[in-house]
């Protein structure tokens, strides 16, 4: 039952995730885009939001729960 749990668990995550890579942020089950352009990126998730300032900041990535910011990355919040 544990393997069928896993599985299930893993199918169905919901959890936003955020993987940080050299000049790139990949975010998983975000909720809405509260503001986007070039310089601040806000990434509004279920509990928290995400707040993403830098230069040259691009969308690479936009599907209907992920998405793909490259650029250069001065800060990166929580709120």
């Amino acid at each position: 039952m544990n393997i069928i749990n896993g599985i299930r668990s893993y199918i169905n995550d919901s959890e936003l995730k955020i993987t940080i890579l050299n000049n790139k942020i990949n975010i998983v089950n975000y909720k809405d885009i509260g503001h986007f352009d070039s310089n601040k990126i806000v990434i509004k998730g279920v509990e928290k939001d995400i707040i993403i300032k830098g230069n040259d900041l691009v969308v690479s990535k936009l599907l209907s729960d992920e998405i793909l910011i490259t650029g250069n990355f001065n800060n990166i919040e929580f709120r």
